[in-house]
């Protein structure tokens, strides 16, 4: 059965009672912990989150109302904690970077396959909408492994025409793809 905490016990804890305290914090360091998880994704975040709750709850103990509901008492402490750890993410390269690796890693593999197959259906149109040329120099080219010297003899063109028609395919379907991604980026970052 789990103790809750009573007016008693805060009344104790407002009276500098450590042992009340050290109760208090066994009762609800999980449940904090996971709120702060729930907004930060980071496990050493939220840890600190939960460290500063019951610094904060410790230090004012004095304004714990001894009727009141000591997890809501936390649970705002903590709240107000975690959005302000967000903030303080936002403001850091490092901390956004390593949020959205973490974000990364969550990622649905159904999604990523899905992504995958898009993008090579749109790089097969891209590349059919090439002219005739440039499509047969790519193929032969990334397809095939051919050589720039082996694509020119086989259609009797020059190595430089080989290689001009190569640099403009490559450009062309750089730009579509990038376009491309850049429109899966902001679906993703608007829609999800």
């Amino acid at each position: 059965m789990v103790r809750k905490v009573n007016g008693h016990d805060i009344g104790r804890l407002m009276m500098g009672d450590q042992c009340v305290f050290e109760e208090i914090y066994q009762l609800y360091s999980g449940k904090v912990y996971r709120l702060a998880f729930r907004f930060l994704k980071n496990t050493e975040l939220s840890q600190e989150i939960v460290q500063e709750t019951f610094m904060n709850l410790w230090l004012n103990k004095e304004k714990v109302d001894p009727n009141g509901n000591i997890w809501l008492f936390l649970f705002v402490i903590s709240k107000r904690l975690s959005i302000n750890a967000l903030r303080n993410i936002a403001k850091s390269k490092y901390h956004t970077e390593n949020l959205l690796l973490y974000f990364n890693e969550l990622q649905n593999y159904t999604e990523e396959d899905i992504f995958v197959r898009d993008l090579e259906l749109v790089a097969k149109k891209v590349i059919g909408d090439l002219p005739r040329q440039q499509q047969i120099i790519y193929k032969l080219s990334r397809i095939e492994g051919y050589s720039h010297k082996k694509i020119a003899d086989q259609l009797n063109i020059s190595a430089n025409t080989v290689k001009n028609h190569m640099s403009t395919a490559l450009k062309t379907i750089k730009s579509r793809l990038s376009e491309y991604e850049l429109m899966c980026l902001f679906l993703t970052l608007f829609l999800f």
